[in-house]
């Protein structure tokens, strides 16, 4: 998978979530003013490996894996009528992203010194030890450690 795409209201918000809190970096912007929108890809890259050469940047972009893409509809962050359906409501569909991290309990000691939004808690539930948070336009995000998925998928 190359990319999965996300549609935010307000691109300053989202790109703040994404890479201050969660760690991610920009890889590349494009601006399509005829169409007015504009296109945030993001990645767990290192910045120093990005090409600074605008058309090789874009194909090392395109290459990279895992990547999201934050789509952003220009105007929408001043239209207070303007809301973006995460999936986990009626009628379904997407459901979330999902990242790893070391440790569960402590990355959710973050979110919650940051006042991230939780739909679950690492010790809520019967999946202990896997939490979801909400982005800034309600998109989940599961927060996961790989080795604690061993116990929580047996």
């Amino acid at each position: 998978m190359q990319q999965t795409m996300l549609r935010v209201k307000d691109p300053a918000k989202s790109l703040e979530f994404y890479t201050g809190l969660l760690g991610m970096t920009l890889l590349q912007k494009f601006d399509f003013p005829s169409m007015r929108f504009s296109l945030y890809f993001l990645g767990y890259e290192d910045k120093n490996e990005i090409p600074s050469e605008v058309k090789e940047r874009t194909s090392w972009t395109f290459s990279r894996r895992a990547t999201l893409e934050l789509t952003h509809n220009w105007g929408s962050e001043t239209d207070d009528t303007q809301t973006y359906h995460n999936g986990n409501s009626d009628p379904r569909g997407f459901g979330h992203i999902g990242i790893s991290v070391p440790d569960v309990y402590a990355a959710c000691e973050m979110f919650e010194k940051a006042e991230v939004t939780f739909v679950k808690k690492p010790g809520d539930g019967k999946m202990k030890g896997l939490a979801f948070i909400q982005d800034p336009d309600g998109y989940w995000i599961e927060i996961l450690s790989p080795n604690n998925m061993v116990s929580i998928t047996s």
